[in-house]
């Protein structure tokens, strides 16, 4: 089967059951399976074909997004949903890499769009559409075929360990693989209303989507996260289960003021990340649904352990759950990559049906991450627990992790070294309250040269997404060398040190 098959049985059985809701419009399963079709007629029309790629820009999440996924991947395109966070810097790169045979763009990013060097002749402006025809559960022989379940469906940029951020693909049968074990995991059913604040640029937005069409759920998103409106849409919708997924959006739910009197007996279950005491805290502060956690990535197709909800406390706060159906977990030591024992920690290695395909045009990246076997080099430490649940510990590499977004320390070094008062820069984790950890810079200058840290700080607010801006820069004029390598550790230290002082 195809996302797009999927799509259509659901729509045969329960078509007229609400498929999605966003803030102000909603479709059912009928509705949604015709707007998918109507777009891949569209897209066909407009030169599209098997294999091209479709990326849309946009930083609502809405059914214009969903079916322009839907219908791309209909007809056999490889959809990319770029972050609407990008600077023009960083979308040139990811235009240049992916080249889109179409480029749709929500109106309020046309000039971003232009100012990367979107091609004019291949940009087409989102807009109000037109109500869908009757859906004919069946894509139309003219729009040049359907897609096939190994065909690449989804591209999703995510940050590396280089510069440059990694296309990651994967294909209907990897999608599908996804959604039904997360269903499976989570017991969905049909009269399940499942809630999400993440962005369709962020592949749990469409994990959330595929699991409701394996079931024929409701998924009920936000549009742009508030905590207010969160509560208010967590309460009227009477929502089921939610998948706040990073504490950084799940606490502002639970700090604000309104949730003691919001009636939340309908969410059951609350899918989160966070560590132990955290989770705790979480946990405790809204004791009438359940919380579990888990781990999972872009190249797991967003999950890939999830705890269950009979699980202990300790287990569903200290740990993020076994495997998913179909997916193997291995743990090794990172050098030798023996197997490590049950509490041991070690790099983490998966494969299975939900494992990404491949980084698009990127055939050395994907050979160098998945051996002969299929194992999925994740640099994340984590270990085994006796239950066969997985605990997160850490990552191998020094790949920041700020408020659940992926940020690598080079982007940011080769940015500050370009700056001419510059000689050296090292970027590094630092702790932090709200977002977990945040990025520090520790810069060298040139002799005679002088720059001040907010100077610094602005060069990169200008060129990079928000999440990715250090919040602190120091400078120095000794690094601390193991051989002829920073030691990356002992400045994480120094910066740790220092902010705990200061509190």
């Amino acid at each position: 089967m195809t996302v797009g098959s999927v799509l259509e049985q659901v729509a045969r059985t329960r078509g007229a059951a609400a498929a999605v809701r966003f803030p102000g419009e909603r479709g059912t399963y009928g509705e949604i399976a015709a707007r998918a079709q109507a777009v891949a007629a569209e897209l066909a029309q407009a030169g599209v074909r098997r294999g091209d790629v479709v990326a849309v820009l946009s930083g609502e999440a809405n059914v214009d997004v969903m079916a322009a996924g839907l219908g791309a991947m209909q007809l056999g395109a490889l959809f990319a949903p770029l972050s609407a966070r990008l600077r023009e810097r960083e979308l040139r790169y990811v235009l240049g890499h992916c080249t889109p045979r179409l480029l749709l763009v929500a109106p309020d990013l046309a000039a971003i769009a232009a100012g990367a060097g979107a091609d004019p002749g291949r940009t087409v402006t989102l807009g109000p559409q037109p109500p869908p025809p009757p859906p004919t559960l069946g894509l139309p022989t003219e729009t040049g075929g359907t897609g096939q379940p190994d065909d690449p469906a989804l591209l999703l940029y995510t940050s590396g360990t280089t510069a440059d951020p990694k296309g990651c693909v994967h294909t209907h049968a990897s999608l599908i693989a996804q959604g039904e074990g997360f269903a499976e995991r989570l017991s969905l059913t049909a009269e399940d209303r499942f809630w999400t604040p993440l962005p369709m640029f962020h592949v749990g937005g469409w994990v959330v989507m595929l699991a409701c069409h394996a079931r024929g759920a409701e998924m009920v998103h936000v549009g742009r996260f508030e905590p207010g409106a969160a509560i208010e849409q967590l309460e009227r919708e009477r929502c089921t289960i939610a998948f706040p997924a990073f504490e950084t959006i799940w606490l502002g739910v639970l700090a604000h003021p309104r949730l003691d009197a919001a009636d939340l007996s309908a969410l059951r279950l609350v899918i989160n990340v966070g560590v132990p005491e955290r989770m705790l805290a979480m946990q405790e502060r809204l004791p009438s649904a359940v919380q579990v956690s888990c781990t999972g990535s872009t190249e797991s197709c967003g999950f890939l352990t999830l705890g269950r909800a009979e699980d202990s406390l300790h287990s569903r706060t200290h740990t993020s759950g076994p495997p998913l159906p179909g997916m193997e977990v291995r743990i090794v030591d990172p050098d030798t990559r023996a197997e490590q024992p049950v509490g041991v920690v070690g790099e983490m290695l998966f494969r299975g049906v939900s494992r990404f395909s491949h980084y698009h045009r990127d055939p050395q990246a994907t050979a160098a991450s998945i051996d002969a076997d299929g194992w999925f080099s994740s640099g994340d430490l984590l270990r085994l627990e006796p239950d066969g649940s997985l605990a997160f510990v850490g990552r191998l590499k020094d790949m920041l992790k700020v408020g659940g977004e992926n940020v690598a320390p080079a982007e940011i070094e080769g940015l500050l070294i370009a700056h001419p008062a510059v000689r050296m820069a090292q970027v590094v984790a630092a702790p932090d309250e709200h977002y977990g950890e945040v990025a520090a810079a520790f810069v060298e200058l040139e002799p005679g040269a002088q720059v001040d840290e907010q100077e610094l700080i602005g060069l990169c607010r200008d060129q990079l997404a928000g999440f990715k801006v250090p919040r602190h820069v120091r400078f120095l004029r000794e690094w601390p060398m193991s051989g002829t390598k920073v030691r990356k550790v002992e400045l994480r230290e120094r910066i740790a040190v220092e902010l705990s002082v200061r509190v």
